[in-house]
Protein backbone atom coordinates (compact mmCIF):
# COMPACT_ATOMS: atom_id res chain seq x y z
CA UNK A 1 0.00 0.00 0.00
CA UNK A 2 2.70 2.41 0.61
CA UNK A 3 4.03 1.70 -2.49
CA UNK A 4 1.42 2.46 -4.38
CA UNK A 5 1.15 5.86 -2.81
CA UNK A 6 4.48 6.68 -3.52
CA UNK A 7 4.42 5.78 -6.44
CA UNK A 8 1.02 7.91 -7.67
CA UNK A 9 2.66 10.64 -5.53
CA UNK A 10 5.89 10.32 -7.42
CA UNK A 11 3.72 9.85 -11.03
CA UNK A 12 1.32 13.42 -9.85
CA UNK A 13 4.95 14.84 -9.39
CA UNK A 14 6.42 14.03 -12.67
CA UNK A 15 2.71 14.86 -14.39
CA UNK A 16 3.18 18.71 -12.77
CA UNK A 17 6.41 18.82 -14.07
CA UNK A 18 5.66 17.85 -17.59
CA UNK A 19 2.98 20.29 -17.45
CA UNK A 20 5.14 23.24 -16.05
CA UNK A 21 8.32 22.83 -18.84
CA UNK A 22 5.40 21.97 -21.44
CA UNK A 23 4.24 25.52 -20.20
CA UNK A 24 7.61 27.27 -19.90
CA UNK A 25 8.41 26.03 -23.65
CA UNK A 26 5.77 27.32 -24.95
CA UNK A 27 6.32 30.78 -23.38
CA UNK A 28 10.07 30.74 -24.45
CA UNK A 29 8.95 29.78 -28.00
CA UNK A 30 6.30 32.52 -28.11
CA UNK A 31 8.80 34.66 -26.54
CA UNK A 32 11.27 33.69 -28.59
CA UNK A 33 9.32 34.72 -31.93
CA UNK A 34 8.92 37.84 -30.46
CA UNK A 35 12.64 38.69 -30.43
CA UNK A 36 13.61 37.26 -33.65
CA UNK A 37 10.75 39.46 -35.22
CA UNK A 38 11.79 42.70 -33.44
CA UNK A 39 15.43 41.57 -34.18
CA UNK A 40 14.86 41.47 -37.57
CA UNK A 41 12.98 45.05 -37.43
CA UNK A 42 15.90 46.15 -35.38
CA UNK A 43 18.00 44.85 -37.81
CA UNK A 44 17.07 46.46 -40.98
CA UNK A 45 16.38 50.38 -39.43
CA UNK A 46 20.03 49.84 -38.34
CA UNK A 47 21.18 48.65 -41.97
CA UNK A 48 19.69 52.28 -43.05
CA UNK A 49 20.89 54.31 -40.72
CA UNK A 50 24.52 53.49 -41.45
CA UNK A 51 23.75 53.50 -45.38
CA UNK A 52 22.35 56.80 -45.32
CA UNK A 53 25.22 57.91 -42.83
CA UNK A 54 28.02 56.55 -45.35
CA UNK A 55 25.83 58.05 -48.35
CA UNK A 56 26.69 61.68 -46.61
CA UNK A 57 30.06 61.22 -45.47
CA UNK A 58 31.98 58.75 -47.80
CA UNK A 59 34.96 58.40 -45.82
CA UNK A 60 33.35 57.08 -42.29
CA UNK A 61 33.71 53.77 -43.70
CA UNK A 62 36.12 52.69 -41.16
CA UNK A 63 34.06 53.74 -37.60
CA UNK A 64 32.64 51.27 -36.31
CA UNK A 65 28.72 50.91 -34.82
CA UNK A 66 27.63 48.61 -32.32
CA UNK A 67 24.30 47.33 -32.30
CA UNK A 68 23.03 45.10 -29.26
CA UNK A 69 19.72 43.28 -29.64
CA UNK A 70 17.81 44.48 -26.33
CA UNK A 71 15.62 41.16 -25.51
CA UNK A 72 18.19 38.25 -24.98
CA UNK A 73 17.38 35.09 -26.33
CA UNK A 74 16.67 31.34 -24.97
CA UNK A 75 16.45 29.16 -27.90
CA UNK A 76 19.94 28.09 -28.82
CA UNK A 77 18.32 28.12 -33.12
CA UNK A 78 17.27 31.46 -32.86
CA UNK A 79 20.55 32.39 -31.11
CA UNK A 80 22.20 31.17 -34.18
CA UNK A 81 19.74 32.49 -37.11
CA UNK A 82 20.31 36.27 -35.37
CA UNK A 83 24.08 36.11 -34.68
CA UNK A 84 26.34 37.63 -32.03
CA UNK A 85 24.53 40.40 -30.22
CA UNK A 86 27.27 43.00 -31.10
CA UNK A 87 27.12 43.34 -35.11
CA UNK A 88 29.64 46.44 -36.72
CA UNK A 89 28.27 48.47 -39.37
CA UNK A 90 30.44 46.66 -41.99
CA UNK A 91 28.35 43.20 -41.20
CA UNK A 92 25.20 44.75 -41.77
CA UNK A 93 26.35 46.81 -44.98
CA UNK A 94 27.60 43.11 -46.24
CA UNK A 95 24.37 42.00 -45.55
CA UNK A 96 22.46 45.39 -46.94
CA UNK A 97 24.92 44.75 -50.05
CA UNK A 98 23.45 41.01 -50.35
CA UNK A 99 19.93 41.57 -50.38
CA UNK A 100 20.23 43.70 -52.47
CA UNK A 101 21.91 41.69 -55.10
CA UNK A 102 19.27 38.34 -53.89
CA UNK A 103 16.13 38.46 -56.22
CA UNK A 104 13.06 37.65 -54.26
CA UNK A 105 10.71 35.83 -56.63
CA UNK A 106 7.32 37.69 -56.64
CA UNK A 107 3.99 36.26 -57.32
CA UNK A 108 3.09 35.48 -60.64
CA UNK A 109 -1.03 35.66 -61.90
CA UNK A 110 -1.82 32.13 -62.65
CA UNK A 111 -2.74 31.10 -65.55
CA UNK A 112 -0.02 33.66 -67.49
CA UNK A 113 -2.05 36.45 -68.96
CA UNK A 114 1.31 37.94 -70.88
CA UNK A 115 1.45 37.45 -74.30
CA UNK A 116 4.85 38.31 -74.80
CA UNK A 117 5.68 35.38 -73.40
CA UNK A 118 3.45 32.87 -75.05
CA UNK A 119 6.10 31.74 -77.69
CA UNK A 120 8.65 30.97 -74.91
CA UNK A 121 5.82 28.97 -72.82
CA UNK A 122 5.02 26.78 -76.28
CA UNK A 123 8.30 25.74 -76.59
CA UNK A 124 8.49 24.74 -73.08
CA UNK A 125 4.93 22.82 -73.52
CA UNK A 126 6.45 21.37 -77.04
CA UNK A 127 9.81 19.89 -75.06
CA UNK A 128 12.05 22.18 -77.26
CA UNK A 129 15.32 20.08 -77.08
CA UNK A 130 13.21 16.93 -77.37
CA UNK A 131 11.46 18.60 -80.60
CA UNK A 132 14.62 19.58 -82.41
CA UNK A 133 16.64 16.03 -81.99
CA UNK A 134 13.64 14.64 -83.50
CA UNK A 135 13.79 17.42 -86.29
CA UNK A 136 17.37 16.90 -86.69
CA UNK A 137 17.11 12.58 -87.27
CA UNK A 138 14.09 13.49 -90.00
CA UNK A 139 16.89 15.98 -91.60
CA UNK A 140 19.19 13.49 -91.70
CA UNK A 141 16.75 10.85 -93.06
CA UNK A 142 16.08 13.21 -95.89
CA UNK A 143 19.89 13.89 -96.98
CA UNK A 144 20.32 9.70 -96.64
CA UNK A 145 17.65 8.91 -99.16
CA UNK A 146 18.42 7.29 -102.82
CA UNK A 147 16.57 10.51 -104.18
CA UNK A 148 16.74 14.27 -105.58
CA UNK A 149 16.61 16.60 -102.92
CA UNK A 150 14.00 19.23 -102.98
CA UNK A 151 14.16 22.00 -100.86
CA UNK A 152 10.76 22.44 -100.94
CA UNK A 153 10.09 19.14 -99.99
CA UNK A 154 12.80 18.85 -97.38
CA UNK A 155 11.38 22.02 -95.37
CA UNK A 156 7.97 21.05 -95.66
CA UNK A 157 8.79 17.33 -93.79
CA UNK A 158 11.26 19.10 -91.21
CA UNK A 159 8.47 21.74 -90.00
CA UNK A 160 5.51 18.60 -90.23
CA UNK A 161 7.54 16.20 -87.85
CA UNK A 162 8.19 19.21 -85.80
CA UNK A 163 4.75 20.02 -85.24
CA UNK A 164 3.92 16.49 -84.76
CA UNK A 165 6.48 15.89 -82.03
CA UNK A 166 5.48 19.19 -80.69
CA UNK A 167 1.60 18.21 -80.18
CA UNK A 168 3.17 14.82 -78.81
CA UNK A 169 4.50 16.28 -75.82
CA UNK A 170 1.93 18.52 -75.53
CA UNK A 171 -0.35 15.97 -74.88
CA UNK A 172 2.05 13.53 -72.79
CA UNK A 173 2.66 16.66 -70.27
CA UNK A 174 -1.25 17.43 -70.10
CA UNK A 175 -1.18 13.74 -69.29
CA UNK A 176 1.60 13.79 -66.40
CA UNK A 177 0.85 16.74 -64.40
CA UNK A 178 0.09 15.07 -61.07
CA UNK A 179 3.27 12.66 -61.74
CA UNK A 180 5.41 15.81 -62.92
CA UNK A 181 5.02 17.42 -59.92
CA UNK A 182 6.85 14.81 -57.94
CA UNK A 183 10.08 15.19 -59.66
CA UNK A 184 12.46 17.47 -59.04
CA UNK A 185 13.59 17.50 -63.24
CA UNK A 186 9.77 18.30 -64.21
CA UNK A 187 8.45 20.07 -61.34
CA UNK A 188 9.19 23.59 -63.20
CA UNK A 189 6.47 22.49 -66.19
CA UNK A 190 4.32 25.21 -67.69
CA UNK A 191 1.02 23.05 -66.74
CA UNK A 192 2.48 21.84 -63.24
CA UNK A 193 3.04 25.33 -62.30
CA UNK A 194 -0.16 26.69 -63.61
CA UNK A 195 1.21 29.02 -65.70
CA UNK A 196 -1.02 27.30 -68.77
CA UNK A 197 -3.92 25.88 -68.60
CA UNK A 198 -4.66 22.21 -69.40
CA UNK A 199 -7.68 23.19 -72.34
CA UNK A 200 -5.03 25.85 -73.64
CA UNK A 201 -2.21 22.63 -74.03
CA UNK A 202 -4.96 20.73 -75.64
CA UNK A 203 -5.91 23.50 -78.43
CA UNK A 204 -2.18 23.46 -79.21
CA UNK A 205 -1.18 19.89 -79.21
CA UNK A 206 -4.62 20.05 -81.35
CA UNK A 207 -3.99 22.96 -83.57
CA UNK A 208 0.19 21.59 -84.07
CA UNK A 209 -0.74 18.42 -84.90
CA UNK A 210 -3.14 18.91 -87.75
CA UNK A 211 -1.27 21.34 -89.40
CA UNK A 212 1.87 18.95 -88.97
CA UNK A 213 -0.22 15.83 -90.22
CA UNK A 214 -1.62 18.12 -93.19
CA UNK A 215 1.93 19.49 -94.42
CA UNK A 216 2.84 15.88 -94.43
CA UNK A 217 0.38 14.93 -96.39
CA UNK A 218 -0.34 17.89 -98.97
CA UNK A 219 3.42 18.91 -99.60
CA UNK A 220 5.43 15.94 -98.90
CA UNK A 221 4.05 12.21 -99.49
CA UNK A 222 0.79 10.00 -98.02
CA UNK A 223 3.12 7.49 -95.98
CA UNK A 224 4.92 10.09 -94.50
CA UNK A 225 1.93 11.66 -92.93
CA UNK A 226 0.78 8.13 -92.02
CA UNK A 227 4.20 7.59 -90.26
CA UNK A 228 3.51 11.08 -88.35
CA UNK A 229 -0.49 10.19 -87.42
CA UNK A 230 0.83 6.91 -86.09
CA UNK A 231 3.83 7.93 -84.30
CA UNK A 232 1.95 10.94 -82.73
CA UNK A 233 -0.87 8.25 -81.47
CA UNK A 234 1.98 5.69 -80.17
CA UNK A 235 3.44 8.32 -78.23
CA UNK A 236 0.37 9.91 -76.76
CA UNK A 237 -1.60 6.91 -76.43
CA UNK A 238 0.48 3.57 -75.55
CA UNK A 239 4.07 4.90 -74.11
CA UNK A 240 3.13 7.34 -71.81
CA UNK A 241 0.26 5.38 -70.06
CA UNK A 242 2.39 2.98 -70.83
CA UNK A 243 5.10 4.06 -68.30
CA UNK A 244 2.64 3.66 -65.26
CA UNK A 245 2.59 -0.17 -65.40
CA UNK A 246 5.23 -1.54 -66.94
CA UNK A 247 8.86 -1.33 -67.74
CA UNK A 248 8.38 -2.36 -71.81
CA UNK A 249 7.47 1.37 -72.20
CA UNK A 250 11.22 1.96 -72.52
CA UNK A 251 10.75 -0.47 -76.07
CA UNK A 252 8.08 1.35 -77.43
CA UNK A 253 9.50 4.54 -76.83
CA UNK A 254 12.19 3.56 -78.85
CA UNK A 255 10.52 2.43 -81.61
CA UNK A 256 9.00 6.09 -81.17
CA UNK A 257 12.17 7.76 -81.37
CA UNK A 258 13.59 5.71 -84.40
CA UNK A 259 10.28 6.83 -86.74
CA UNK A 260 11.28 10.06 -87.26
CA UNK A 261 14.40 9.40 -89.70
CA UNK A 262 12.15 6.91 -91.63
CA UNK A 263 10.02 9.92 -92.23
CA UNK A 264 12.73 11.89 -93.76
CA UNK A 265 13.93 8.98 -95.92
CA UNK A 266 10.37 8.44 -96.96
CA UNK A 267 9.54 11.98 -97.67
CA UNK A 268 13.17 11.88 -99.96
CA UNK A 269 12.42 8.50 -101.37
CA UNK A 270 8.75 7.43 -101.33
CA UNK A 271 9.71 4.27 -100.28
CA UNK A 272 10.55 2.19 -96.76
CA UNK A 273 13.77 0.14 -98.06
CA UNK A 274 16.75 -1.92 -96.66
CA UNK A 275 18.21 1.66 -95.89
CA UNK A 276 15.46 3.26 -94.20
CA UNK A 277 15.20 -0.48 -91.94
CA UNK A 278 19.14 0.03 -90.84
CA UNK A 279 18.45 3.55 -90.17
CA UNK A 280 15.70 2.85 -87.80
CA UNK A 281 17.23 -0.01 -86.52
CA UNK A 282 20.15 2.67 -85.72
CA UNK A 283 17.90 4.68 -83.74
CA UNK A 284 16.56 2.28 -82.24
CA UNK A 285 19.31 0.60 -80.36
CA UNK A 286 20.79 4.04 -80.01
CA UNK A 287 18.26 4.97 -77.34
CA UNK A 288 18.92 1.74 -74.94
CA UNK A 289 22.10 3.31 -73.57
CA UNK A 290 21.12 6.19 -73.80
CA UNK A 291 17.95 6.34 -71.81
CA UNK A 292 19.47 4.19 -69.28
CA UNK A 293 22.29 5.61 -68.64
CA UNK A 294 20.69 8.76 -68.34
CA UNK A 295 17.70 7.37 -66.02
CA UNK A 296 20.30 5.40 -63.64
CA UNK A 297 20.86 8.98 -61.98
CA UNK A 298 17.42 9.76 -62.25
CA UNK A 299 15.77 6.93 -59.97
CA UNK A 300 14.59 8.68 -57.23
CA UNK A 301 12.56 11.13 -58.97
CA UNK A 302 10.77 8.10 -61.15
CA UNK A 303 10.38 5.99 -58.28
CA UNK A 304 8.67 9.05 -55.95
CA UNK A 305 6.27 9.63 -59.45
CA UNK A 306 5.79 6.02 -59.89
CA UNK A 307 6.66 4.94 -62.75
CA UNK A 308 8.11 1.82 -63.94
CA UNK A 309 11.50 2.31 -65.43
CA UNK A 310 13.85 -0.66 -65.54
CA UNK A 311 16.68 1.34 -63.72
CA UNK A 312 14.25 1.30 -60.63
CA UNK A 313 12.45 -2.12 -60.80
CA UNK A 314 15.00 -4.17 -62.52
CA UNK A 315 19.01 -2.39 -62.21
CA UNK A 316 20.40 -5.69 -63.55
CA UNK A 317 18.35 -5.70 -66.70
CA UNK A 318 18.77 -2.15 -67.01
CA UNK A 319 22.51 -2.10 -67.26
CA UNK A 320 22.51 -5.68 -69.60
CA UNK A 321 19.94 -3.80 -71.85
CA UNK A 322 22.37 -0.99 -72.39
CA UNK A 323 25.22 -3.21 -73.22
CA UNK A 324 23.48 -5.60 -75.13
CA UNK A 325 22.39 -2.43 -78.02
CA UNK A 326 25.52 -1.06 -77.80
CA UNK A 327 26.62 -3.83 -79.23
CA UNK A 328 23.79 -4.46 -81.67
CA UNK A 329 25.21 -0.82 -83.36
CA UNK A 330 28.47 -2.32 -84.52
CA UNK A 331 26.48 -5.08 -85.71
CA UNK A 332 23.65 -2.89 -88.03
CA UNK A 333 26.99 -0.73 -89.25
CA UNK A 334 28.54 -3.40 -90.33
CA UNK A 335 25.24 -4.39 -92.01
CA UNK A 336 25.00 -1.58 -94.01
CA UNK A 337 27.66 -2.21 -96.68
CA UNK A 338 26.18 -5.85 -96.81
CA UNK A 339 22.57 -4.51 -98.21
CA UNK A 340 24.38 -2.04 -100.23
CA UNK A 341 23.14 1.09 -98.38
CA UNK A 342 26.72 2.68 -97.31
CA UNK A 343 30.29 1.75 -98.58
CA UNK A 344 32.80 -0.18 -96.69
CA UNK A 345 34.30 1.98 -95.35
CA UNK A 346 31.42 2.53 -93.04
CA UNK A 347 31.85 -0.10 -91.24
CA UNK A 348 35.50 0.58 -90.57
CA UNK A 349 34.87 4.53 -89.38
CA UNK A 350 32.49 3.17 -86.92
CA UNK A 351 34.25 0.45 -85.45
CA UNK A 352 36.21 2.40 -83.23
CA UNK A 353 33.48 4.49 -82.42
CA UNK A 354 30.79 1.81 -81.77
CA UNK A 355 33.85 0.04 -79.77
CA UNK A 356 34.36 2.80 -77.11
CA UNK A 357 30.49 2.98 -76.83
CA UNK A 358 30.39 -0.47 -75.71
CA UNK A 359 33.29 -0.09 -73.26
CA UNK A 360 31.48 2.61 -71.77
CA UNK A 361 28.28 0.57 -71.69
CA UNK A 362 30.80 -2.98 -69.81
CA UNK A 363 31.70 -0.22 -67.29
CA UNK A 364 28.43 0.77 -66.32
CA UNK A 365 27.29 -3.05 -66.32
CA UNK A 366 30.63 -3.48 -64.25
CA UNK A 367 30.61 -0.59 -61.39
CA UNK A 368 26.91 0.27 -61.74
CA UNK A 369 27.64 4.08 -59.97
CA UNK A 370 26.80 7.43 -61.30
CA UNK A 371 30.17 8.55 -62.41
CA UNK A 372 29.87 5.52 -65.51
CA UNK A 373 26.24 6.29 -66.21
CA UNK A 374 27.24 9.84 -66.68
CA UNK A 375 30.00 9.03 -68.88
CA UNK A 376 27.77 6.39 -71.08
CA UNK A 377 24.92 9.25 -71.39
CA UNK A 378 27.34 12.42 -72.33
CA UNK A 379 29.01 10.08 -75.00
CA UNK A 380 25.73 9.06 -76.28
CA UNK A 381 25.01 12.54 -76.92
CA UNK A 382 28.47 12.45 -79.30
CA UNK A 383 27.87 9.39 -80.75
CA UNK A 384 24.76 9.73 -82.72
CA UNK A 385 25.37 12.88 -85.22
CA UNK A 386 28.58 11.48 -85.62
CA UNK A 387 27.52 7.94 -86.69
CA UNK A 388 24.61 10.01 -89.04
CA UNK A 389 27.68 12.14 -90.50
CA UNK A 390 29.34 9.28 -90.87
CA UNK A 391 26.63 7.57 -92.48
CA UNK A 392 25.40 10.27 -94.84
CA UNK A 393 29.51 10.37 -95.78
CA UNK A 394 29.51 6.87 -96.80
CA UNK A 395 25.85 6.15 -98.17
CA UNK A 396 26.46 4.28 -101.73
CA UNK A 397 23.83 6.35 -104.01
CA UNK A 398 24.81 10.22 -104.46
CA UNK A 399 21.90 11.55 -107.07
CA UNK A 400 24.16 14.57 -108.16
CA UNK A 401 26.64 11.54 -108.94
CA UNK A 402 24.41 9.73 -110.58
CA UNK A 403 22.27 12.64 -112.73
CA UNK A 404 26.37 13.72 -113.81
CA UNK A 405 26.56 10.46 -115.06
CA UNK A 406 22.93 9.86 -116.53
CA UNK A 407 23.90 13.20 -118.54
CA UNK A 408 27.37 12.15 -119.58
CA UNK A 409 25.89 8.57 -120.82
CA UNK A 410 23.26 10.80 -122.98
CA UNK A 411 25.38 12.54 -124.10
CA UNK A 412 27.63 10.15 -125.39
CA UNK A 413 24.24 8.30 -127.01
CA UNK A 414 23.43 11.30 -129.07
CA UNK A 415 26.94 12.18 -130.46
CA UNK A 416 26.60 8.14 -131.44
CA UNK A 417 23.35 8.35 -132.96
CA UNK A 418 24.18 11.58 -134.93
CA UNK A 419 26.76 9.92 -136.38
CA UNK A 420 24.76 7.07 -137.35
CA UNK A 421 22.89 8.75 -138.63
CA UNK A 422 25.01 11.04 -140.85
CA UNK A 423 26.17 7.13 -141.76
CA UNK A 424 22.79 6.42 -142.95
CA UNK A 425 22.01 9.15 -144.78
CA UNK A 426 25.71 9.15 -146.42
CA UNK A 427 24.50 6.97 -149.94
CA UNK A 428 20.82 8.50 -150.51
CA UNK A 429 22.75 12.01 -150.54
CA UNK A 430 25.82 10.53 -153.17
CA UNK A 431 22.92 8.77 -155.17
CA UNK A 432 21.05 11.71 -155.58
CA UNK A 433 24.42 13.66 -156.51
CA UNK A 434 25.44 11.09 -159.17
CA UNK A 435 22.40 11.14 -160.79
CA UNK A 436 21.86 15.42 -161.18
CA UNK A 437 26.03 14.93 -162.65
CA UNK A 438 24.77 12.31 -165.16
CA UNK A 439 21.36 14.08 -166.27
CA UNK A 440 23.46 16.90 -166.75
CA UNK A 441 25.89 14.88 -168.81
CA UNK A 442 22.58 14.14 -171.07
CA UNK A 443 21.37 17.50 -171.60
CA UNK A 444 24.56 18.38 -172.89
CA UNK A 445 25.21 15.73 -175.25
CA UNK A 446 21.80 16.10 -175.90
CA UNK A 447 22.31 19.99 -176.84
CA UNK A 448 26.12 18.21 -179.22
CA UNK A 449 23.87 16.14 -181.05
CA UNK A 450 21.13 18.57 -181.98
CA UNK A 451 23.81 20.99 -183.32
CA UNK A 452 26.00 18.34 -185.08
CA UNK A 453 22.42 17.25 -187.17
CA UNK A 454 22.25 20.77 -188.07
CA UNK A 455 25.71 21.47 -189.31
CA UNK A 456 24.87 18.11 -191.30
CA UNK A 457 21.51 19.77 -192.77
CA UNK A 458 23.51 22.90 -193.72
CA UNK A 459 26.06 20.73 -195.53
CA UNK A 460 23.85 18.87 -197.58
CA UNK A 461 21.78 21.49 -198.48
CA UNK A 462 25.02 23.33 -200.32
Amino acid sequence: MYCVSFQSKQLLTYGKRLVRSHGDYIKRTFHDRIVLQQSHKLSQKQIEQINLKEEENPNSKAERIAIVVPVPTTNPLISSIVGNPLVTGDAFKNVSKESKKSKVEEWTVTPSEDLSKLGKHYLMLSKSRLTSLVVITSMAGYAMAPAPFELSTFILCSVGTGLCSAAANSINQYHEVPFDAQMSRTKNRVLVKGILTPLHAIGFAIGAASTGICMLYYGVNGLTAALGAANLILYTSIYTPMKRFSILNTWVGSIVGAIPPVMGWVGCSGTIDAGAWILAGLLYAWQFPHFNALSWNLRPDYSRAGYRMMAVTNPALCRRTALRYTVALGVLSCAAPIFDVTNLWFAFETLPLNAYFAYLAWRFYKNSDSGTSRKLFRFSLLHLPALMILFLLNKKRWIFTEEASVATMTENAGIMVAANESIEMTPPVMAETTTNELGELGGTIAKLEEQAVEALKNLLSY
